[in-house]
């Protein structure tokens, strides 16, 4: 099912927060980088778990049952998301971060003075500061994994340079919340693999762009966000069967040992799990399939061909700003290489002065370094960062041009 502007339109109509004006024109959400809208459908869910199934985990009364049937459900639902066949591999959490110092923690247990692990230039600090804070307690060399600055894409080059027999773990995010590129994760595995390291993959501002497949890619771990792919604020955490069952997760002594719930550590946030397995069912239907799986496959392959669209859209039109600098892959041959998430800068005005200036207009972005700490260092354009305006599938080409059309007014 193709995601026409007629489709669009219609979609736009099940999320509450699109309709909102600001001085008398329709606010443009382009701050999905950072967090997307929800569905209204998400929204009952969450309110139907806290009226009708609030309880606690493993009662003998009908609303424990009923919110363990949930929970369970929403294990199911996750897998498909991820791409498992196995619900007890998928972990939910706070959120991405924290679920990943947990597993950062678990892993440094196993690791002795003299091992490596690298990370990349191009990550959200997320994926980076766990790794670099539990190499320390550890005593573990960390490498780090140069940039293309000229369009923001990993020198894998300069990846194969430091991989070797000593290195642990390849920590590496599937898609840069700062200029959207996508990372070669399944050459990124096969490669860490052979030199006999694991491999941890942030998928937090990929999930609501792609198709997640831990199958295909063949990692051992990854994390995401539901609050990025039109849930609410919770985490997910996923890991091969054999590594969390061989990790010791700081954990209750009281807590099962079980999978999954042995790494989901306190009571749960039971109805934002609920939010969540109606957020995958949202996606879901926006494909068509014999089960959800192969719905959700064909939602994101629907989802790719609108958002390249968008994306050449929109680059067409900042290109034409001039003195505009666009951080990314801007190649229109390329952008099977990016998703539409675009960071730009201008000599004419500073990065908060002109996301302000966006706002007064109902266009939201964000100005900073969203994070990417590692990534803005590399680039040198700390401490002000950049703009960024992302993209997503309920997002217009006529939101894309009231973009560059205010761009042009304010970056001269």
């Amino acid at each position: 099912m193709a995601l026409t502007a007629d489709r669009v339109s219609e979609i736009r109509t099940q999320f509450p927060a699109l309709s909102r004006m600001i001085d008398g024109q329709p606010a443009a959400f382009l701050d999905g980088a950072a967090g997307s809208q929800v569905p209204q459908v998400v929204i009952d869910a969450i309110s139907d778990y806290l009226a009708n199934r609030n309880a606690n985990h493993e009662g003998e009364f009908a609303t424990s049952q009923e919110s363990d049937a949930m929970l369970n459900q929403a294990h199911v639902a996750a897998a498909d998301f991820l791409g498992t066949d196995d619900p007890g591999t998928v972990c939910f959490g706070a959120n991405m971060t924290t679920l990943t110092f947990a597993l950062s923690r678990a892993l440094a247990s196993t690791w002795k003075a003299g091992d490596e692990i690298i990370v990349t230039r191009l990550d959200h600090d997320g994926n980076v500061s766990p790794w670099q804070l539990a190499a320390r307690d550890a005593g573990v060399i960390v490498h780090e994994t140069a940039i293309h600055p000229a369009n923001c894409t990993l020198d894998l080059d300069d990846f194969k340079t430091k991989l070797s027999g000593r290195t642990r773990l390849v920590a590496i995010g599937a898609a840069s919340n700062f200029s959207g590129t996508l990372n070669p994760i399944s050459d990124v595995c096969a490669m860490a693999h052979a030199a006999g390291a694991q491999v941890f993959v942030d998928a937090v501002h990929y999930a609501p762009h792609r198709r997640i497949d831990v199958n295909a890619w063949q990692c051992d771990y990854l994390a995401c966000s539901a609050y990025k792919f039109f849930g609410p604020h919770i985490g997910l955490l996923w890991g091969r069967r054999e590594h969390l069952e061989a990790l010791s997760p700081y954990k209750l002594r009281v807590a099962t040992n079980e999978l999954p719930g042995r790494w989901m550590t306190g009571t749960q946030n039971h109805e934002c799990i609920a939010g969540t397995l109606a957020a995958i069912e949202y996606m879901a239907g926006l494909g068509e399939g014999p089960d959800r799986r192969s719905a959700l496959d064909a939602a994101f392959n629907a989802i790719t061909d609108y958002e390249n669209a968008l994306a050449q859209h929109a680059l067409d039109g900042l290109r034409g700003i001039d003195g505009l600098e666009i951080f990314g892959i801007t190649d229109a041959g390329r952008l099977d290489e990016r998703v539409p998430t675009f960071s730009f800068r201008h000599p004419a005005c500073p990065p908060r002065e002109m996301a302000r200036r966006l706002g007064e207009t109902g266009i939201f972005t964000w100005h900073g370094n969203y994070y990417a700490l590692p990534l803005t260092e590399a680039l040198g354009i700390e401490p002000e960062g950049a703009v960024r305006a992302g993209f997503l599938h309920y997002n217009t080409r006529e939101e894309a041009d009231r973009l560059v059309a205010t761009l042009r007014g304010i970056c001269v």
